[in-house]
């Protein structure tokens, strides 16, 4: 069986890529599909994820997985939030969305820097499906002063793992897998089809 990935992202294609391996299905990303991204007009994450997830199901006749994730910084009131890929424009690099973070936190303590980065998965079993499958998943953490480690992706370099003592780019890649916020989003999203396959 496949099943499109409604997204774009390089980073959050191999990471999801990488997670889904547990499915008995074949997951294609949209772009082999030639299926373009759509405008994410929503005021949420759970609202973005259901306009991809439902996008990529009618264009590929598919059922469809969506991802809509971003990071949440308390001092700046839950900013960039759904505007995190898009924080210093629209087409920002990883790089420059960085950048603006720390310009706009300034020379605020780490323990003011606290932020969180969140994930909404959607799976729709086609275009119509009215009882999508929402998973979330959170995690916590805070902005540091300066950028350290090259793994990962998006804000990585500048979210501080407080358990860790570490940067999310410094983290092993299956570690990262398991304890992210996109990682528990899955974990409960490949719960939730096995006990839906296994009900009657």
């Amino acid at each position: 069986m496949k099943i499109v990935l409604a997204s774009s992202n390089a980073g959050k294609i191999k990471e999801l890529h990488d997670m889904l391996s547990a499915l008995d299905m074949q997951v294609v990303p949209q772009q082999e599909l030639n299926i373009e991204d759509i405008e994410e007009t929503g005021l949420c994450f759970v609202e973005n994820a259901i306009l991809k997830a439902r996008n990529a199901a009618l264009m590929s006749g598919m059922p469809a997985i969506a991802d809509d994730s971003g990071l949440e910084v308390d001092l700046l009131n839950g900013a960039p939030g759904i505007y995190s890929a898009r924080f210093a424009g629209e087409g920002a690099s990883d790089a420059s969305n960085n950048q603006k973070l720390l310009e706009l936190l300034g020379d605020a303590p780490l323990q003011q820097r606290s932020a969180r980065y969140q994930c909404v998965i959607v799976y729709m079993r086609h275009a119509n499906d009215p009882t999508p499958i929402i998973c979330q998943g959170s995690w916590e953490g805070h902005i540091a002063l300066e950028a350290q480690g090259d793994g990962g992706f998006g804000y990585d370099p500048l979210f501080y793992v407080q358990d860790l003592k570490c940067h999310a780019a410094e983290i092993d890649k299956q570690e990262k897998n398991r304890i992210s916020h996109r990682g528990k989003a899955i974990q409960d999203l490949l719960a939730k089809l096995a006990s839906t396959r296994r009900a009657p």
